[in-house]
């Protein structure tokens, strides 16, 4: 069975940004704001990937490339909240969240569900963005319907 492009980019958005999280947390920088929206990066390479994928094979519509971008980001969105829903309530629980969200964007005691569902919505918008932006960079190898 072949693993689609946007799947296996998308996975790798994912092991990207876990590994960089667990990095940051092991160092002891998780609690520094600007170094956890590095983690852009890894979905703009994850995107970037799959859209350089479509053009060798072809694909050049904008159309379909931005589906498939859009797709690929999703998949690493998704895959880093359910990632996070595990690690955390292998570190605690709500708990180990609260101590997320005093340095974060929440206030009050947000429960994992919250949390996760905050972030994925949060990182649903980053793909949007990110997907925009890199559209927009290979805009010129791409023909109209």
């Amino acid at each position: 069975m072949k693993v689609s492009k946007e799947v296996f980019n998308g996975a790798t958005i994912f092991v990207g940004i876990g590994v960089y999280f667990l990095l940051m947390n092991a160092l002891g920088f998780a609690d520094v704001l600007y170094l956890r929206l590095l983690n852009i990066i890894f979905v703009y390479y994850g995107v970037n990937k799959t859209i350089q994928m479509n053009i060798a094979e072809g694909k050049k519509t904008f159309i379909s490339n931005a589906i498939s971008a859009m797709i690929t980001s999703l998949v690493g969105v998704s895959l880093s909240v359910v990632g996070l829903i595990i690690y955390s309530y292998m570190q605690g629980g709500d708990s180990y969240v609260q101590s997320l969200s005093e340095n974060f964007l929440f206030g009050g005691n947000p429960s994992v569900v919250t949390y996760s569902i905050c972030l994925f919505f949060e990182g649903v918008a980053s793909s949007v963005i990110v997907t925009l932006f890199t559209m927009l960079k290979w805009n010129n190898r791409f023909t109209t319907d």
